[in-house]
């Protein structure tokens, strides 16, 4: 996004040159129209980069107004003219980079580069979280009866009595929880259950 339209074919020639699929706006409101008419930045990873001083809507207000509505595509800030106030405001909103103009146009290509694999690790973290979420939902209620009492590190014999079950029974609903979930062994299992509980992806994504 820059209002600037040899600075936008510029930035577009440079992106494209390594491979990378570029599309340019010339407004900040343009890149939100857009944004709603197409719902930009689910077809796959990738980074805005922006100019911070535009007319009418800045850089700083338009990426602003696209995580209000969900966005979550990295953005790297470019300006001629930055100040303390503008960066710490930048990288509060969640900025990926913030370069001042002149910059080494490889050393942003870098950047670009770096953002987009970024935002490829969030989307797949996102997917393992959803994997987990899939199956700790076709966990039985037994099932999680069993696995709130191993989080507590009881052992069977007293989750079986609490259940008022055998303790052949906690082994089997242990059994067949662990392998819903994919875990090899207990620590495992814990493992998985403290990545639901905190909304921290799994190490292995679909773990």
């Amino acid at each position: 996004m820059d209002d600037d339209a040899e600075m936008r074919d510029s930035l577009r020639w440079l992106i494209e040159s390594v491979g990378m699929r570029a599309r340019c706006y010339g407004s900040g409101a343009e890149f939100l129209q857009r944004c709603r008419e197409e719902r930009l930045g689910e077809e796959g990873p990738g980074c805005l980069v922006s100019d911070v001083r535009m007319p009418r809507m800045s850089g700083l207000d338009m990426y602003e107004a696209y995580k209000a509505e969900g966005g979550e595509l990295p953005v790297i800030f470019i300006t001629a003219h930055a100040d303390v106030p503008m960066a710490v405001r930048a990288l509060q909103s969640g900025a990926a980079e913030f370069v001042e103009k002149p910059f080494n146009r490889h050393a942003l290509l870098e950047r670009v580069q770096r953002a987009v694999r970024r935002d490829a690790r969030r989307r797949e973290q996102e997917r393992a979280l959803k994997e987990l979420d899939r199956r700790f939902a076709a966990l039985t209620d037994r099932e999680r009866l069993v696995l709130q009492g191993l989080k507590r590190g009881l052992p069977n014999r007293e989750i079986a009595e609490q259940a008022e079950v055998t303790v052949r029974a906690v082994e089997m609903r242990r059994s067949g929880l662990m392998k819903k979930l994919g875990a090899a062994s207990l620590a495992d299992l814990l493992r998985l259950a403290w990545c639901v509980e905190t909304r921290t992806p799994p190490e292995e994504p679909g773990e």
